[in-house]
């Protein structure tokens, strides 16, 4: 059963703008739309995946999506919602960004389902034989630069402080205008959607194609997703939330999710997942029942760790976390190095010399001379008699405990844990 996509855009709480006689226009027929993707670098981020499923749920409703890949307008620089200019790639690097970021548009997108599978194209291929002069003729005289001066993401750059706007970015707003205006031309495209921040740029392609063609185009935003406490989605002390397995592994991707708060959670379930109104109802009804159990949390990262990497994947993030939180020294030796060094990703690290541990290593010495896991051996003595401190998920107390060789996981790794939350990892090297 086909969706209705600007309904489904509503009730999911993503629509935010859209021009006059947009709905009308889906409503009359198989309607062909594009959303720009930047290829800045080699992975699209999860501040993309909103964008991906706004082309998903288009093709769902029946349409036809059209992914560009903005292999020219990589090259420029888009200003907006950005504060100073950015660096320009050169074309190697982006020709590999391109690359990969086509292959996981392939992942979500259908490809072979009739008049309304999905498309790729490049504007690199119809911009890298246009001269300057041609483009100052065929798409400079049509947009006026009061009209381009207009625009807030031009007006913001110019207004704040800073070195202003190269005339290479306030070119963008053109050159995307062109991209609408070509693929109206050549694929029939009359709708270019993207996020609220892109409004300016995508109206004056619906405005350049009035003045060069004569044509009718329309423009459509979603909401910029942000967290419910003004923090920017997706961004986090070691950086952005990758799609790419090998930037963010499935296990970060996992968590990123579940530690989501109730109220992100909520609104995550409605922009990221394909569960229907019902179901989300019935989710978020159960959840406030028992809210401890994190039901809300638990199902957005099964249905987005699936969506973006697999269910296999998905599997091992939860045994992952299981181990990490209920696990113990059994269940750390069971995992490979590989998913053990995801997890304890940015913990902090020592290094101990292996012979340190050929005839025993005081616990003590461990904790505070040799890793500084502990001020002061005396802290250290404390927090053990306390019961504070776990080596391989097994509480120590003994003061005058030896740590070996054979308590190693994957013959390199001791995992040390002070209080509840606090993990230090020790790496023994030869």
């Amino acid at each position: 059963m086909k969706i209705n996509f600007i309904e489904e855009l509503k009730w999911r709480g993503l629509l935010h703008d859209a021009m006059p006689g947009t709905e009308e226009q889906l409503a009359k027929e198989s309607t062909s739309a594009y959303i720009g993707f930047d290829p800045t670098s080699d992975s699209l981020h999860i501040g993309s995946l909103s964008q991906i499923m706004t082309l998903v749920r288009f093709q769902q409703a029946g349409h036809k999506p059209i992914a560009l890949v903005g292999g020219a307008t990589g090259m420029v620089g888009d200003p907006s919602g950005k504060s100073t200019e950015r660096n320009l790639l050169d074309e190697k690097t982006l020709l590999h960004n391109l690359s990969c970021i086509q292959k996981q548009l392939e992942k979500f997108l259908n490809f072979n389902c009739g008049t309304n599978s999905a498309e790729i194209v490049n504007n690199f291929d119809w911009f890298k034989n246009v001269s300057f002069l041609d483009f100052i003729r065929e798409a400079g005289k049509h947009i006026t630069v009061n009209y381009m001066m207009a625009k807030d993401s031009v007006k913001k750059r110019l207004d704040g402080i800073g070195e202003g706007m190269s005339f290479t970015e306030f070119s963008y707003q053109l050159i995307q205008g062109y991209d609408f205006y070509h693929l109206y031309k050549e694929k029939k495209c009359v709708l270019q959607m993207g996020g609220s921040d892109q409004w300016g740029n995508i109206t004056t392609g619906t405005e350049f194609i009035r003045r060069k063609a004569g044509g009718r185009a329309f423009a459509l935003t979603t909401k910029l997703i942000t967290k419910a406490d003004g923090g920017k989605f997706g961004k986090t002390e070691t950086g952005n939330i990758w799609l790419d397995a090998n930037k963010t592994s499935p296990y970060k991707f996992y968590q990123f999710w579940l530690n989501s708060s109730d109220e992100d959670a909520k609104n995550y379930l409605r922009f990221f997942t394909f569960l229907d109104k019902p179901a989300i109802e019935d989710i978020e009804s159960r959840h406030s029942q028992a809210p401890h159990e994190r039901l809300l949390q638990k199902t957005l990262a099964k249905e987005i760790t699936i969506l973006v990497h697999s269910d296999f994947d998905y599997k091992l993030a939860v045994e992952a976390s299981d181990i990490l939180f209920k696990g113990t020294i059994d269940d750390l030796k069971k995992l490979s190095k590989k998913i053990f060094l995801e997890i304890f990703e940015g913990v902090p690290t020592f290094d101990v010399p292996k012979s340190d541990l050929q005839k025993g290593l005081s616990v003590l010495d461990l904790l505070a001379d040799k890793t500084r896991i502990f001020p002061s051996k005396s802290e250290a003595r404390k927090m053990l008699q306390a019961g504070g401190v776990s080596i391989n998920k097994e509480k120590i107390q003994n003061i005058d405990a030896l740590i070996n060789e054979e308590q190693l996981i994957n013959h390199h790794y001791l995992l040390v844990q002070k209080g509840k939350k606090n993990y230090f990892l020790v790496q023994v090297i030869s």
